[in-house]
This record gives C-alpha cells, structure tokens and sequence, in this order.
C-alpha cells in the first residue's frame, strides 16, 4: 500500500526544508512502509509544487540512472527524472560559493534543449525533430537524505533519490550550440578532470545506448502521467560517466572534444 496524503506531504515539506537549511534528513524509505515508486514520485511532486510557490520556475528535466552499471548497483532497471529549476542554472566558468550545495558530485551529460512539445510515444526521429540543439553540460547532483542511515547502515535507495527530485541541483551549460543530428551522439564522449587530474572518461552510448533514447523514455513517462516535454525545454539526457565528488576548492573541467569544453570550481570553506 501506498503512502497516505499526509505521509507524503510530510516528506515533502521535510525535503524543502533540509534544502534551505543545508542539512541532511534520515532515509524516507526507513520511515514507513508502503514506500513505492509511486510514493516517491508523489514526494517529487509535492516538493516540486512547494518550489514553484515560492517563485522558482521550472526550466527542465533530468534523466538519471541510465547506464547499466548503475540500474545493476540499484538492481532497478528503468532510469528516474526530476524537474530543473530557472536557479539551477550556470554558465561555464561558473564559481560556486563555499556551502553553497551539501555534498555535491559532478556528473557529464549532453544536454536537448526542445523548440517543440513532445508527446505521446515519440520516435527517435520524432525527439531529433523536437529539439532545437544539443550543448555538453556538467549536472550538480546533491542529496537531501544521508546515503547511509548512522544507525543500521542501511544504503539510499532509488526511491529516497526519486523523492529528492532525482538528486538534482544545478546544472552548467556549454556556449556551443549543434544541431542535434550533426554528431552522432552514441559516440560524443568526455575526459572529466578534477583538478587537473582525469577522473572519469565516458561516451554517450553509455545512456541507454543512444542518449536520444533517454528524451523517448521521459516523453513516454510524462504521458503515462498525462503531461509532456514542452517546446523551450532543457532535457539532461542522462550521464555517461559516474559521480564525482566535489569537495570545496574543487576545479573541474569536462573536455568533450569538438562537442564543446565547459567548466567550474567550487570555492574553499
């Protein structure tokens, strides 16, 4: 059985406030029983419509958990999305201030930015068609739940992070603009670096294979749910490399070829 209204109102509220106040909250899927994936989607809701009273202004979506190394690690096997917020947004280059975020880690990703809805079961040529360019892009991941419960040792789950907004929190976008059928995209990759030293290297077939298969699979899930991607849509398509943690004074740089470079540094405490 589900959670109750009042369960997940609970949730969400607790999650608002654990990011105003830079704090972290116990696991929401130790609290009750009944917690589902349609719990945590509930919670994302909420949580999402508490932001949007307070002025911010939905922009987006992420995909995540699209490579198959991570679905394994979660023995889950579909990705999850959460909602990209007008103050999530940095150029590249950008600075980010000193506890700014919590516990941030760096992830790379192509990023669709749509020019027309989308809906229903598109295809392949139908997502292609939608988006008015792709730009490499750097996502900020953060958590508002301890990955680890101090007293059992119990891990969080995919359901905490769904609630969490898929652990979003910010997002860098590159200056280059391609059209999206001018690189075959399984095939655009990255070299991430943390302070000049390579931590990560990866390629777009990562994401599901085709990271224009990720747009499909969020257009399919929105349209179960009776909504649909919007022309002016920002779409993090999904990470083709793991999480890097990025302590205070961290410098990274994504170098993704002729895709594009982008960068950002988070200042010391």
């Amino acid at each position: 059985m589900s959670w109750t209204e009042k369960q997940i109102a609970q949730a969400a509220a607790d999650l608002f406030e654990a990011e105003a106040a830079g704090r972290q909250i116990g696991l929401l899927s130790r609290r009750q029983d009944g917690f589902d994936m349609e719990s945590a989607y509930a919670v994302q809701k909420a949580l999402v419509d508490l932001k949007i009273a307070t002025g911010r202004r939905p922009v987006g979506w992420k995909i995540g958990l699209t490579s198959k190394a991570m679905q394994d690690a979660l023995k889950i096997d579909t990705p999850d999305s959460g909602v990209l917020f007008d103050d999530m947004l940095s150029d590249d280059g950008t600075e980010i201030a000193a506890g700014y975020f919590i516990a941030p880690r760096i992830e790379a990703e192509i990023a669709f930015v749509l020019d027309a809805d989308l809906s229903g079961n598109p295809s392949r040529q139908d997502v292609l068609a939608a988006t008015g360019h792709v730009t490499p892009a750097l996502e900020i991941l953060d958590t508002r739940i301890v990955r680890r419960d101090p007293e059992t040792g119990d891990l969080r789950t995919v359901l905490d992070t769904i609630a969490d907004n898929a652990a979003n929190a910010g997002l860098v976008l590159g200056a280059e603009r391609h059209a999206p059928d001018a690189f075959d995209l399984r095939w655009v990759g990255s070299i991430v670096a943390r302070d000049d030293v390579v931590e990560e290297t990866g390629l777009g077939a990562g994401v599901l294979n085709d990271p224009v298969e990720g747009i499909v699979w969020l257009a399919q899930r929105l349209a179960a749910q009776g909504d649909r991607l919007r022309a002016g849509d920002i779409v993090l398509s999904g990470s083709f490399i793991r999480p890097i943690e990025a302590p205070p004074g961290s410098r990274f740089s994504a170098d993704f070829g002729p895709f594009g470079r982008l960068s950002c540094q988070f200042e010391q405490e």
